[in-house]
């Protein structure tokens, strides 16, 4: 499946190397990017070519890359996260010293920290039926914890941030938690109250299926939402200009389809998956408490950094060298 996978890489490693740079949309470019769908046929049978007649000593070496370049797309996604995060803020939190009304973001908080704290205790029942599930019952806390304090800072009142931003976080990591503890083997005493479903039950596939279109959703949507990454946001768009960041976009696709196969192989690269299964093994459930945990401190560190710089510079400007008297 990896390297079936990879002609797909290369494929958008092509149009990464070709679209470099685009940035008008009178270029020549820009129609390769939104069109000339015979010759990117081609381009794409080429790709499919080339894992065939590369060593295996290079495809190993790739796919030691491919999970690099997996870590990158979570990250990418993150920062994805995060900005839609700020959005839904600025969209339905008001401003403190507007008189708008805000008790549909109100009402999406509490949606949202319900939801979090519901899926705690669905985590409990699922996942501990026992007191030796030392594992889940420490992760399922630490979530626990995470999100209090993510609530507890946001609330603070240097920071005000307001519940409908920290609420869409916490059900976040909550979720991610869920999606760590579902990657785990199914084989333990940890799974007693899963109905697991045989190799090609309807559910396991529908599920299956399930997995992989929202894989692709989350690739799409992290692949156009370039402003997530600029370091810049002061740049005015021009009418010639194009939407989004054409490079980003096929590096994006690139490194999602390294997410991707790193899934189907459950992040093993010497050991095969189960049939109908995605994305399960203690690889895959490392990758996302790792994920999970990373996601909260960026984003404790989103909420108190202002506050932090902000008295590390009055510290700065305030401070009068002492100079002794003789």
């Amino acid at each position: 499946m990896f390297t079936s996978l990879q002609n797909v890489q290369i494929f958008f490693w092509l149009m990464f190397a070709s679209t470099f740079g685009t940035r008008k949309l009178h270029e020549a470019r820009n129609s390769w990017h939104s069109g000339c769908w015979i010759l990117k046929s081609l381009v794409y049978a080429l790709s499919i070519g080339i894992p065939f007649i590369i060593p295996n000593i290079f495809i190993q070496l790739y796919g030691e890359i491919a999970r690099l370049g997996a870590g990158i797309f979570l990250l990418l996604q993150l920062i994805s996260m995060l900005h839609f995060i700020s959005w839904c803020n600025k969209r339905w939190m008001p401003d403190p010293g507007s008189n708008q009304c805000g008790l549909f973001g109100l009402f999406l908080s509490t949606i949202c920290y319900i939801a979090s704290f519901a899926g705690i205790g669905v985590l409990y029942f699922l996942y501990v039926p026992n007191s030796s599930c030392a594992f889940n019952i420490f992760n399922i806390t630490w979530t626990a914890i995470l999100v209090k304090i993510i609530m507890a800072v946001s609330l603070h009142s240097k920071v005000n941030e307001g519940l409908l931003s920290s609420g869409i976080m916490s059900s976040y990591i909550v979720f991610l938690c869920w999606s760590a503890l579902h990657s785990e083997p199914e084989a333990g005493k940890c799974h007693s109250h899963m109905k697991i479903a045989k190799d090609g039950d309807w559910a396991t596939i529908v599920s299956f299926i399930i997995a992989i279109c929202s894989i692709v959703m989350a690739t799409f949507s992290t692949g156009i939402d370039t402003k997530s990454f600029q370091f810049r946001n002061d740049e005015v768009q021009l009418e010639e200009d194009t939407p989004y960041s054409y490079e980003i976009f096929h590096i994006v696709f690139a490194m999602g389809a390294m997410y991707f196969a790193m899934l189907f192989i459950s992040w093993e690269l010497n050991h095969p998956a189960r049939k109908w299964s995605i994305d399960v093994g203690w690889a895959s459930t490392w990758v996302k408490i790792i994920n999970e945990w990373f996601a909260a401190s960026i984003y404790i560190w989103r909420l108190i950094s202002p506050v932090v710089l902000r008295n590390q510079f009055v510290n700065d400007e305030g401070f009068v060298p002492h100079r002794p008297t003789v």
